[in-house]
């Protein structure tokens, strides 16, 4: 089927299940994740393909150990009971997947579970029935982009006769680029069923439909099951600017509509309103990453949140009336996607395991100018590293030990910590000044960020600013007595300098605005401005914070980060899905972009830097292998 085209439709009828259609899919086997120093081969351009087998009880065991540990700790939690869903859980081993597994659903009856997977280097939604190994492909290459962190990707009907999957079409940018597709649980053709929208779900009683769309503010309706558009649905809610509304579903009795609403990348928290639009309340005041919410019950609401230091995300529970979130995992383990049955029953998640490692990769044939350049082989450079920033003698990057994240240096060889604190999280990555004597960073501790300046090998540390909400990555101001960085106000990001006298801050870009880039010629900076769905546009900006401009570039959520090449007018940033991208480069006199490297399949880049001499990229590679649990509750 043809997703560029999907129109709405009525539920196509339910079919009976259909054995001969449904390629067997076995659990795959994932490798321990690597701790030591990674070796240094040649990266291969094409993917190997996934070899599935049926996992050994042994290996699969070890998989699941996180999530069996988290099992056991909740249950040992006596006194917590009452408030505990998962207190007396059964967690039955499912299957490890070497790549990542995302969107995990289970239908309303608790018969069938759904997910997003990758085999042969294709991603699709998989089914099957509670507890079988056998997954049927409903959509066999025809949806291009599954992977958004951002929305619930899979979902069921009231009555389970029908699974549903959001796709994107093109870049993502339009509204009619996303809808939403059906499928029969029991076997039959995918098929358009609801146009132009981003997420749905379906009410208790099957007779409504709440969904959103991607406009601005993620404006919420709901429309009478079966009806064929848009004519008549009713408005139910619609967030300020720069703000955005994910994940709606309905309570068990269909007098709310529970949602997560916040401001992009993590500034989450759980709302519900009724279908009227009448009675917006705020549930839960975490101010972090918060998605997949689910009712257990009437009052009774679990969903995925990140700590304050950015650990996670775990398991929460609360009391919709009560509004006292209580953790219920034990934080062994990173949860990526949540759903239940009615009434709580049987639930299903996945768990990520994930690492980050620095790669190198040249830039060779005319690196010197922006029209000749194009980039070779990467290979591994370090492990457990990420957010590099190359200086002139030494190599700037964030590495983990334990709950502390710190600022390391890499030179000569040796590897040296110049920061951490501890439950510390570095939200960006760090600066180097344009001297190349000078760090800045944003700090993120106990929720609280602050503005950190030191010497280039630790010494001299202070605080610059401690009383500032601070997002992304900051940047230097040119001659070396400020820092640019992204300060929230009213719920908004502002490009905003700060100096290093002491002198008051000084709003820099009034739009929304985070992760500068200051160009190396012509005075002027980029930044990323707001997301518009699930993409951004670039913007530039001269000194007095007037706009400049550029061609224009919208670039897909996942990746802020551009860099200028050598002393020229170009930029490199990485283009493509949300869940693969490839480097990409432009002039900003001409406006003429061209892949600058095409990476592998399962070649995930967080962040990268150029050398001042462009001759060389540093790529902050992301790798994630998953676990899908099924937890079935005693009532």
């Amino acid at each position: 089927p043809s997703v560029g085209s999907a129109r709405s439709v009525s539920p196509p009828p339910r079919s009976e299940p259909l054995a001969t259609e449904s390629p067997r899919i076995e659990p795959l086997q994932t490798e321990p994740l690597q701790t030591e120093p990674l070796q240094r081969e040649p990266l291969q351009r094409e993917p190997p393909q996934l070899r599935p087998r049926r996992l050994p009880a042994s290996i699969l065991s070890a998989a699941l150990v996180a999530i069996v540990a988290a099992g056991a700790w909740v249950a040992m939690q006596t006194h917590r009971a009452s408030r505990n869903p998962l207190a007396d859980a059964r967690f039955i081993p499912a299957a490890t997947f070497a790549t990542a597994a995302h969107a995990a659903a289970i239908s309303r009856d608790g018969r069938y579970v759904a997910l997003v997977a990758e085999r042969d280097g294709r991603t699709d939604a998989w089914i099957s029935e509670f507890g079988s190994e056998d997954y049927r492909n409903v959509t066999r290459g025809a949806a291009r982009e599954l992977v958004n962190p951002s929305v619930r990707t899979l979902g069921f009907s009231a009555d389970s006769s029908l699974v549903s999957v959001w796709t994107r079409a093109a870049d993502g940018s339009r509204p009619d680029d996303v809808a939403v597709f059906a499928a029969p649980t029991g076997g039959g053709e995918l098929r358009p069923f609801m146009s132009n929208v981003a997420e749905i779900d379906w009410s208790p009683d099957g007779k409504r439909i709440v969904y959103h769309t991607t406009a601005p503010g993620d404006p919420m309706f709901v429309r009478e099951a079966g009806a064929g558009d848009a004519t008549g649905d009713a408005p139910v809610y619609d967030a300020p600017a720069g703000v955005h509304a994910h994940f709606p579903i309905w309570s068990p009795d269909g007098e709310f509509i529970y949602f997560v609403r916040g401001v992009p990348r993590d500034r989450w928290d759980i709302w519900r309103i009724r279908p009227s639009g009448s009675g917006l309340e705020r549930i839960t005041r975490h101010d972090t990453q918060v998605s997949y919410p689910v009712m257990l019950d009437r009052r009774t609401l679990m969903y995925l949140a990140t700590d304050t230091d950015g650990s996670g995300p775990w398991i929460y529970t609360v009391d919709v009336e009560r509004r006292i979130p209580h953790r219920v995992s034990s934080g062994l383990e990173t949860y990526t996607s949540l759903s239940a049955s009615r009434g709580g029953e049987r639930l299903v998640a996945t768990v990520a395991h994930r690492r980050r490692s620095l790669w190198r990769m040249p830039l060779v044939d005319g690196a010197g100018d922006g029209g000749g350049a194009r980039a070779g082989d990467p290979t591994p450079l370090l492990a457990d590293a990420g957010s590099p920033r190359i200086g002139r003698d030494f190599l700037l990057y964030t590495a983990a030990r334990g709950d502390r994240q710190g600022i390391w240096s890499l030179a000569d060889g040796t590897a040296r910590e110049l920061w951490s604190g501890a439950r510390s999280r570095i939200p960006g990555a760090p600066a180097i000044a344009p001297d190349g004597r000078s760090i800045a960073f944003v700090g993120e501790q106990d929720g609280k960020t602050r503005l950190y300046v030191m010497d280039s090998d630790g010494s001299n540390g202070r605080v610059l600013a401690d009383s500032l909400v601070l997002r992304g990555s900051p940047a230097w101001w040119p001659d070396g007595r400020s820092v640019v960085a992204a300060v929230v106000e009213d719920g908004e990001p502002h490009l905003t300098r700060i100096f290093l006298n002491g002198d008051a801050p000084r709003t820099l870009v009034s739009e929304y605005s985070v992760d500068p880039v200051w160009s190396p010629i012509g005075g002027f900076l980029v930044y990323s401005g707001a997301d518009v769905g699930t993409t951004f546009p670039l913007r530039a900006a001269e000194v007095d914070g007037r706009p400049r401009p550029i061609p224009g570039v919208m670039l897909t959520r996942g990746a802020r980060r551009v860099v200028f090449l050598n002393d020229r007018p170009t930029l490199i940033f990485l283009r493509g899905e949300l869940a693969h991208k490839d480097l990409w480069i432009m002039d900003l006199q001409s406006g003429t972009q061209r892949p600058l490297a095409e990476l592998p399949q399962d070649f995930l880049v967080g962040d990268f830097d150029v050398s001042a001499d462009g001759t060389e990229l540093i790529l902050d590679r992301i790798e994630e292998s998953s676990t899908l649990a099924l937890i079935e509750r005693h009532q």
